[in-house]
């Protein structure tokens, strides 16, 4: 199969090696994504095992399309019937941008009444109840480039199962994965979050270093469908709990100013099955202390108003005061602030541009 993954921009080359090691082939890459061939066994294996992509997709076709009429023989050529069953629900929607066909609505409708009549012809039957397992199809349109999708993922494969709460401004976990990566966290490493939150940087790195797989403690949307085996996903979630290293010396320490934040982050790292990794404490910055041969990962407050934004200033004040610039002591921090290195008194030695959520942020590396 063609296997498609969305990633944060700035993320591919990340994510381009994960592919690699879970045995994807054939890859190319592009802005936010990445497509590769794989099996059924890569398929789940991408599920339970990439931690910065966004879902698992199959790529099933891609055509030129300017009417609807060509939208409609384009999609009912596919194969649907090889992965929706008769009593398969299977939704549609997607997006459209600079192309003649630019309503989405219509493109839904239209995309719908082609896969119907396709596997009406395939499987002789005029009514489709769709009351079984849901296979989503997706659909981009970009330049009058139509791409079909079948999304293997379900909700996004950020949610790992174990941030069921978080604090007002939590990193997206895939986000928080990437950065971890190009932080070049190890089994034996040290990471320190002195602005915790709801913990998702002290949890990732935990589960990179132990090589505990993201999604081991959740479902996926392919699970159920009925063209895949149960014993290829039963296969593939033994190999991961195989895979996990527990003699890795790893250890994170996190320190929040707000003690629900602690509280909530001991919570989550508990519900991760990591908590006896982590040590997290209630704390200022201007108090904390970087031990030797650690690395800092962190996500302070940004400020969107006037006021928290002189604020976040005087924190990157104090976070150049007391945070390691490189040596036995690395600082890897993502900021939207485009003088961050000016109050922090010292330029990065290195910066990549990346996005959390639809903020434009860089990753200042100190190290």
């Amino acid at each position: 199969m063609r296997l498609c993954c969305p990633c944060h921009f700035g993320l591919e080359s990340v994510l381009k090696y994960e592919i690699m090691k879970i045995g994807g082939t054939d890859l190319k890459v592009s802005d936010g994504k990445i497509s590769f061939t794989g099996d059924a066994n890569v398929l789940a294996r991408a599920n339970l095992c990439l931690s910065t992509a966004e879902r698992v997709l199959i790529e099933l076709i891609e055509f030129r399309a300017e009417s609807f009429e060509e939208l409609f023989q384009g999609v009912k050529a596919i194969e649907l019937e090889r992965y929706i069953a008769p009593t398969d629900a299977f939704p549609v929607k997607g997006y459209s941008l600079n192309s003649a066909l630019h309503s989405v609505p219509d493109c839904q409708s239209i995309i719908k009444k082609a896969a119907v009549e396709r596997l009406k012809s395939k499987y002789g039957i005029s009514w489709f109840d769709e009351t079984g397992p849901a296979v989503q199809i997706k659909f981009s349109i970009l330049k009058d480039i139509v791409t079909i999708y079948l999304d293997t993922s379900g909700t996004g494969l950020h949610k790992r199962g174990y941030r069921r709460n978080s604090n007002a401004a939590p990193i997206k976990e895939t986000l928080a994965a990437g950065i971890i990566d190009l932080a070049r966290v190890h089994p034996e490493s040290v990471v320190c979050d002195p602005f915790c939150g709801s913990g998702t940087i002290l949890i990732e790195s935990a589960l990179r270093a132990l090589r505990i797989a993201p999604g081991i403690n959740r479902r996926f949307a392919a699970e159920k469908w009925s063209c895949f085996k149960p014993e290829i996903w039963r296969e593939e979630r033994s190999r991961a709990i195989e895979n996990v290293d527990r003699t890795a010396e790893f250890h994170a320490i996190g320190f929040d100013i707000d003690d629900a934040a602690v509280a909530l982050a001991l919570d989550n790292a508990h519900k991760a099955g990591i908590k006896s990794r982590v040590t997290i404490e209630q704390a200022d910055i201007s108090s904390f202390v970087q031990p030797e041969n650690s690395i800092v990962i962190c996500n302070p407050p940004y400020g969107e108003r006037l006021l928290e934004l002189r604020e976040a200033e005087d924190i990157y004040k104090k976070m150049g005061r007391v945070l390691g610039k490189g040596g036995s002591k690395q600082s890897y921090i993502i900021s939207p602030h485009e003088q961050f290195e000016q109050f922090f008194g010292e330029k990065a030695r290195k910066r990549r541009k990346l996005y959390n959520g639809m903020i434009k942020c860089q990753l200042y590396m100190y190290f």
